[in-house]
């Protein structure tokens, strides 16, 4: 167990700390007046942590606290987890990002696309193109949620009971040949619909590989970066670490709700959103990305992947809210691309909170975040393990972060 700390005063570092404690004081309030349980943040300059607070309990009604070395159900943090995975394979030829799905998931071999209709009235059509493996990395791949409620193949999930994305009992290769057989929502590569894609992923890597997904991931991503506090479950030696989750409630506060199973491994192995980590490993994986795929004398990363891993994959540099499905198309997509299950900053002066071009990052389900600035070789980590209605931290969030920055 390696713990996170602070290496450097946030001035020595070229940031404004008094800027920082009003970040703090912003989310202790937060704490204070029952709308987060208790929250760590991380700012990074260079590498360096220049400033670290953990804040409040993991644990409410034990009365524990939040350390530096509790862990945090991180969700859809770990997709840029399974993109580096991806790109892992594809740099040793293992596959091609062009690589049709269906080459690989024979399930994928004949995609269908909705044309009309509903429920046992449903029309489909052979799609214009196959699914490729850089569709579903970008999340243009046709495929869906069933929590949106926006779309006749929406329905179509839920009534496979794949509601949140996983039916009970399924593994990840009985799961990914469900979403197989529904139809996509529009020809690949056409828009962008936030979804499943990334299980998808995780199972091919299992099939390229001829590994499971979690071994997969610790001898070739978590063990060489030491991350040895992340993986699909925590162990008896860390389970009193491991933050509990809660929810928010309709009148503001909060209340215990079931979490991801991670108290042993868990049958479904989701490249989605299956990953618990702690702040010092998920520091590292921010310094694998921040310093261009290499980390301590470890590569994992060409430059090339890398770079296209961080740039906006979306075409003609359309947008998130440009190209997304209508469920997508509000005023908080505005400035932002997409990458390799990153998003990316590509004119701030729309994004809705202050940002810098080039900055990536992603969040979690439960109010977790991370982002890169390279141009202001910033890393910036927030964990609490929250699962929102109405609150809103990750705008505040950005905003007292950019506060803290020189001119």
């Amino acid at each position: 167990m390696a713990q996170l700390r602070q290496d450097v005063e946030a001035a020595e570092a070229g940031l404004d700390a008094e800027a920082l404690h009003r970040l703090d004081r912003h989310f202790a309030r937060h704490v204070d007046e029952g709308r987060l349980p208790g929250y760590l943040v991380a700012v990074a300059r260079g590498g360096r942590v220049a400033h670290l607070t953990a804040y409040g309990l993991r644990d409410v009604a034990a009365g524990l606290p939040v350390e530096p070395d509790t862990l945090w159900r991180i969700y859809s943090m770990t997709k840029p987890v399974t993109a580096v995975a991806v790109l892992l394979l594809a740099q040793e030829g293992r596959l091609s990002l062009d690589d049709p799905v269906g080459r690989h998931l024979p399930a994928f071999a004949h995609p269908r696309v909705y044309e009309g209709g509903s429920g046992t009235g449903v029309r489909t059509r052979p799609a214009a193109g196959p699914v490729l493996v850089r569709h579903l990395l970008t999340h243009t791949a046709g495929l869906t949620f069933g929590f949106y409620h926006r779309h006749p193949v929406d329905a179509l999930y839920r009534e496979a009971g794949l509601e949140y994305s996983v039916p009970p009992g399924k593994d990840l290769a009985e799961t990914v040949d469900l979403y197989a057989r529904l139809p996509l929502q529009f020809d690949p590569g056409t828009r962008w619909n936030y979804s499943v894609a990334s299980n998808v992923l995780g199972r091919l890597i299992e099939v390229v590989s001829g590994q499971p997904l979690d071994v997969f991931f610790a001898e070739r991503i978590l063990g060489p970066l030491g991350m040895t506090d992340t993986g699909f479950h925590v162990t008896a030696g860390q389970e009193d670490r491991l933050a509990e989750l809660y929810g928010e409630t309709d009148e503001g506060g909060i209340e215990p709700v079931p979490g991801l199973p991670v108290r042993g491994r868990p049958r479904f192995l989701s490249g989605s959103g299956g990953l618990v980590s702690s702040p010092h490993d998920f520091h590292r994986f921010m310094e694998l990305l921040r310093r261009g795929g290499e980390l301590d004398g470890v590569r994992l990363l060409t430059p090339r992947a890398h770079a296209a891993m961080t740039r906006n994959q979306l075409p003609g540099g359309a947008t998130l809210r440009s190209f997304g499905a209508p469920v997508h198309q509000e005023p908080a997509m505005d400035g932002l691309g997409f990458g390799f299950n990153v998003s990316v900053v590509t004119d701030p002066a729309r994004t809705p909170a202050p940002s810098h071009t080039g900055t990536y990052g992603w969040t979690g389900v439960a109010t977790t975040a991370f982002w890169v600035d390279p141009g202001h070789d910033l890393t910036v980590q927030f964990m609490t393990q929250v699962r929102p209605k109405r609150l809103k931290v990750f705008p505040e969030l950005r905003r007292l972060v950019h506060a803290a920055l020189p001119d």
